[in-house]
């Protein structure tokens, strides 16, 4: 088993509809060995999430708790097939790191091609680090086209722990699918618990299978080190300085 030291994709109450503070990931990351988690509550579009300024004002978290970094970030909704999303890039800029994601309060899912160019032009917008659980069968997409548009524009993509296991159903073969071609084209990997409750902190189980059956190196996991994902995020040129 790999071992892997970051969870990218973290929901506290602030989402709405998850159920744990940021202390108790806190808590949780010292409990299971993690080194880092990133705080990713959703955009102000999704029903029930915070106001933008509380997205904002993270400034005030530490950067380090308890032995625990924490990347103070969000996960912006997609609202277009343009690749709007729901938070301006003045804000973006500021974070630490970026999601963004096709969610059905969000935006209605497209035909293969639209839902593919949603992608494609979010992934344009340089403040978006990585597409979340783009395996969501809902939103059909055209797959190698997606990775290969990953490459060119330096945008990682998440393998998501919670899709095909507690949401997103018949995720699984695309996050397959999509890990292989990421391996084809040399384009690098989050891993994302989604959790919306603290037991989740931290469970790659399912983004482990995912990774055997797609043969992935732990080169191309960035959560597998602290500097290697701090040093995709500066790259990308507006994260942790």
């Amino acid at each position: 088993m790999r071992k892997i030291l970051i969870d990218t994709h973290v929901h506290t109450v602030s989402s709405g509809h998850a159920y744990s503070t940021l202390s108790d990931y806190v808590e949780e990351a010292k409990l299971k060995g993690l080194k880092m988690f990133a705080l990713t509550d959703h955009g102000p579009e999704m029903p029930g999430a915070t106001h933008w300024y509380h997205i904002a004002n993270q400034r005030v978290i530490p950067k380090v708790i308890d032995g625990i970094e924490i990347l103070k970030g969000v996960e912006v909704n997609i609202m277009d097939y343009d690749g709007k999303v729901d938070l301006p890039d003045a804000l973006l800029e500021k974070l630490d790191l970026v999601i963004a994601s096709l969610h059905i309060p969000c935006i209605d899912p497209g035909t293969k091609e639209e839902n593919t160019n949603a992608l494609i032009n979010t992934m344009k917008n340089q403040n978006v680090d990585i597409i979340g659980h783009s395996g969501n069968p809902e939103y059909e997409i055209d797959i190698e086209e997606f990775v290969k548009a990953a490459k060119k524009y330096n945008c990682a993509i998440e393998i998501n722990n919670s899709s095909d296991k507690l949401t997103r159903f018949g995720s699984n073969k695309n996050c397959i699918e999509i890990a292989r071609q990421a391996k084809k084209y040399g384009v690098y990997l989050t891993t994302g618990s989604d959790a919306h409750y603290k037991s989740y902190l931290g469970d790659f189980e399912e983004v482990e299978k995912v990774f055997e059956k797609a043969g992935i190196d732990k080169e191309l996991i960035l959560t597998s080190s602290t500097e290697k994902l701090k040093n995709y995020l500066k790259n990308k040129g507006n994260k942790n300085e």
